[in-house]
């Protein structure tokens, strides 16, 4: 049976709990999920997110194809979104299926791991001062990542 493989990009908010209801429907003996808020780091108001809508997608799903290929899944679930969001809001769902825990846990790890340094996303912070500023990249997130090449 073929990996079921969805990946959206989109403002549009997401239920969890939906998302991980459609995966345990798959034949698995292992359900893997995070999902991202925006989180409250002092005097935060909002996230903005920007990307280039044809590439943002494709290169996700070339991602997801490899975690396929790397682990034996039988259905991922990738839900990224853009624009405007606040604090507390949902950012991203990463849901991973397989037979077994450790394939599911893994894949989970390192799909999270790529969205956080190298989907090609643009965030700016918004303050509540009014003042904004780019999200700059993470050594400890790079790290991360780095363990899945």
């Amino acid at each position: 049976m073929p990996a079921v493989l969805s990946v959206r990009v989109s403002t549009e908010d997401f239920d969890p709990g939906a998302e991980l209801a459609a995966l345990e429907a798959l034949p698995s003996g292992a359900v893997a999920s995070f999902t991202g808020l925006v989180r409250n780091d002092g005097g935060l108001e909002a996230l903005h997110l920007d990307h280039y809508p044809g590439m943002t997608q494709r290169q996700i799903e070339e991602i997801v194809a490899q975690a396929a290929a790397r682990w034996p899944l039988l259905g991922v679930t990738v839900i990224h979104r853009h624009g405007t969001m606040k604090v507390g809001d949902r950012i991203v769902f990463v849901g991973t299926v397989s037979s077994h825990r450790v394939a599911a846990l893994e894949a989970c790890a390192f799909l999270i791991d790529w969205l956080k340094v190298s989907a090609p996303f643009w965030k700016q912070e918004l303050r509540r001062d009014g003042s904004r500023g780019w999200v700059e990249a993470q050594g400890a997130d790079d790290a991360r990542a780095e363990k899945w090449r």
